[in-house]
């Protein structure tokens, strides 16, 4: 097998999504001179998401500029069962502000297009996200990271604080048994 047959496949196993497109103008002496900014998100849907910014004078340029940066920015977010957040976590970055909970089975992933972009990509089936303060793309897509990167699996809970994986589940179990009871 070649080389660049090799680096095919790689690049295959990634999904992209196109979050936004921004045009641009500088204004110079004989016109306008457009050029274009592309957010884009790359994920292998298995747990691994980054995001990626490109400027260039031509849109696929912007994209393919983006999706490199993305490729070389991603981030390894721990899943419960593969498809939801272990659990809650917030995130902000600049004015935005962003919630996310993990769903039980069935949910879907309820969240603005931005953040959804994002969900897709990493391989979540079911969560509940909410956005609060900027709409701004940018600021969306970084709070949504700044909220996964803070989150964590059992085990890493469990080393860290050098208990078993099981007493740490058990008691998000036991919550959720006392919740259930008062309602």
């Amino acid at each position: 097998m070649a080389r660049g047959d090799n680096r095919e496949d790689r690049d295959s196993e990634f999904v992209d999504k196109l979050v936004a497109i921004n045009r641009v103008a500088k204004v110079v002496k004989g016109g306008r001179r457009f050029g274009f900014a592309a957010l884009v998100v790359v994920g292998d849907q298995r747990g691994r998401v980054g995001f990626g910014h490109g400027k260039a004078r031509e849109v696929p340029e912007a994209v393919r500029k983006a999706t490199e940066s993305a490729k070389r920015s991603m981030i390894r977010v721990p899943l419960r069962e593969g498809r939801t957040l272990h659990h809650d976590v917030k995130g902000r970055a600049g004015a935005g502000k962003v919630v996310l909970r993990a769903a039980p089975t069935g949910t879907g992933i309820i969240a603005g297009g931005p953040m959804r972009a994002v969900f897709e990509t990493l391989g979540v089936h079911d969560v509940v996200a909410k956005s609060v303060g900027s709409s701004n793309p940018y600021n969306m897509i970084q709070a949504t990271f700044d909220a996964l990167k803070n989150s964590y699996s059992p085990r890493t809970i469990a080393a860290k604080r050098g208990k078993k994986v099981g007493e740490i589940v058990s008691r998000r179990g036991e919550a959720v048994t006392e919740y259930a009871a008062d309602a």
